[in-house]
Order: C-alpha cells, then structure tokens, then sequence
C-alpha cells in the first residue's frame, strides 16, 4: 500500500469500494497525517470518507462523526469543532445510517 491510504477498502453489494479513513479522538484535533489529507483530497471525487470517533471521559458516551474526503485540509487545520459533518450520533451508533451514507442504495 501506499502512503496516506485510508485504514478501510469497503466492497458493497453492488461491487462499489469505498474507502474510510478512521481516527479515535478525545479532543478536537483530528491528526491527519499530510500524506493522508493528500490522498483523501486526491480522490475526494470518489466515494470517500473520514469517520471519527470521539470519547472526551469513559464515563461519558461516545460520539460518531462522518465527514467527506473533501473536508480533510479543513479538519487537518481548524478541527472537528469548525467543521460540519455529514452525519453525527451519540452511541449507541447508528451504523446503517453510517453505512446508508457512505453506500446510498
């Protein structure tokens, strides 16, 4: 693999990839790598995606967020907090809206 490809290569039942980068955060930086703001600019045309996860305390719960490729150099540089993602949900996470999302039917 190459540098900055996303963690996930998804095939849906249409034979469509999708590729997702995941990031665990417990603040508001989201610490993308250049190489992987480059390639998710790169192929922002293409179906991909950014999904975070955040947990600020374990006490608390979790919360998801979905972004498009197209909003890494944004996240990269201002933070979750200044950008609006596609989708957010607390847990329990509502993963076929997620996946509903990144793979319309």
């Amino acid at each position: 693999m190459g540098a900055g490809i996303p963690d996930l290569m998804v095939c849906d039942e249409k034979g469509d990839f999708h590729f997702i980068e995941l990031k665990f955060l417990t603040g508001n930086t989201v610490t993308l790598q250049p190489s992987q703001v480059a390639w998710l600019s790169r192929h922002s045309h293409a179906s991909c995606w950014i999904l975070i996860k955040k947990q600020t305390k374990p006490t608390e719960p979790a919360e998801c967020f979905l972004y498009p490729a197209n909003a890494a150099v944004d996240l990269k540089m201002d933070g979750l907090e200044a950008v609006e993602p596609i989708f957010r949900c607390e847990q329990p996470f509502q993963w076929e809206t997620i996946f509903d999302l990144i793979s319309p039917k």
